[in-house]
């Protein structure tokens, strides 16, 4: 009798827990599925030039975070569509920073060597790897740490430096990294673009105060603060424990998703501008779909706690696909490229932005951890 009533409970917790997150991999799947179809479809040659303002090859750093997105979902729905897709898209950028630029040290140019690095390992062809690690070294060999001065650029290039020190088994990324990462932080703009007080980033030196919002708070971006917590997120998920800075990562991982939770909205979304919601205030995608990662990654590596979270990362996930993701397949509510609040304005549920991929790349990315989720 006390055995089935264990197992009882055990079910309707099972059962209560499957309400309580409206989660399925199934549905998961599909939703993926449909939004990276439409993408694909709409841009059958990956090496397209992409022109908006004016023309662009197709490995900027917009193309280069669906790419991030896309090989996450290849690794749990492995069509060699998706494969050969990322294949050709580098094949036709010659493996190489965007515009060919080897030596670049923007990180914006640096980002698709992330997915360079991805297919590296799948298939080790020494030209999927080798202009990335010319560039990564020059940038080491130079000696200079200060070029991450917007905090959208620890995720452009920060988790490069992770893959590189862990597929070349050197300890040397690892360690510039930090310098990197370090001087942002503390350094940037007098004394750093994170406020400690608040647990939350500031986009770059322009944002620090006295620079405030209409309601007298501080401007943290929500995007901008979404490439920080998915960077983490990136970093730790291949950076060795027994890394001496590794605890840093850990904490400041920790305090920006902790930091999170009390600003999402009751719709699920976030507000462009985190501290001021009358600001630009709205349903925004691409902040959302970032925190939606990053918060998701973190319980399924037992750094967030489940309970806490799960009903955040729920309500964050049922908005991106109720109401963001359109049936066709596109991503509505989503901010066009910019620095704060006011840009790309307004952002609607049927408005075209300038750039749909990094959308798409990071609701890719925040699928998948949410199918892990949907166990």
């Amino acid at each position: 009798m006390k055995k089935f009533i264990v197992l009882l409970w055990s079910v309707v917790f099972v059962l209560g827990l499957q309400a309580q997150t409206d989660l399925s991999k199934n549905e998961v799947i599909k939703r993926l599925r449909q939004a990276n179809s439409y993408f694909m479809n709409k841009w059958p040659d990956p090496g397209k030039t992409i022109v908006t303002n004016k023309e662009r090859r197709a490995n900027i750093w917009t193309r280069g975070v669906y790419y991030e997105g896309l090989m996450a979902l290849y690794k749990l729905d492995q069509q060699k569509e998706y494969y050969d897709y990322a294949v050709e898209w580098g094949e036709k950028h010659d493996w190489k920073p965007v515009r060919g630029e080897v030596y670049t040290r923007h990180a914006d140019n640096q980002n698709c060597g992330m997915t360079y690095i991805d297919l590296y390992r799948i298939d080790p062809q020494p030209e999927r790897i080798d202009a990335i690690k010319k560039n990564i070294d020059s940038v080491i060999n130079s000696g200079r740490y200060n070029d991450w001065t917007w905090i959208d650029a620890i995720q452009m290039a920060m988790p490069i430096y992770a893959k590189l020190g862990v597929t070349l088994k050197d300890t040397k990324y690892f360690d510039y990294m930090y310098k990197m990462y370090h001087h942002i932080k503390y350094k940037e703009g007098g004394h750093g673009l994170y406020n400690p007080a608040d647990q939350l980033w500031w986009r770059d030196k322009d944002f620090i105060p006295p620079y405030k919002e209409p309601n007298g708070e501080d401007c943290y971006w929500s995007r901008g603060n979404g490439w920080v917590l998915a960077a983490l997120a990136l970093v730790l998920e291949e950076l060795p424990d027994t890394d001496p800075h590794y605890q840093e990562y850990l904490s400041d991982f920790k305090s920006l998703a902790k930091a999170l939770v009390p600003l999402q909205r009751a719709d699920g979304f976030w507000n462009v501008s985190l501290h001021d919601p009358n600001h630009f205030g709205g349903k925004e995608a691409s902040g959302t779909a970032l925190f939606v990662y990053g918060m998701a990654w973190g319980v399924n590596h037992g750094i967030l706690d489940k309970e806490e979270y799960l009903p955040v990362i729920t309500k964050g996930w049922n908005a991106l696909t109720k109401e963001s993701l359109q049936p066709n397949g596109f991503l509505g509510y989503l901010q066009s490229t910019g620095k704060e609040p006011k840009d790309g304005q307004p952002v609607t549920v049927d408005k075209v932005p300038d750039f749909e991929d990094y959308g798409l790349g990071c609701f890719l990315l925040a699928g998948t951890e949410v199918f892990e989720l949907a166990k």
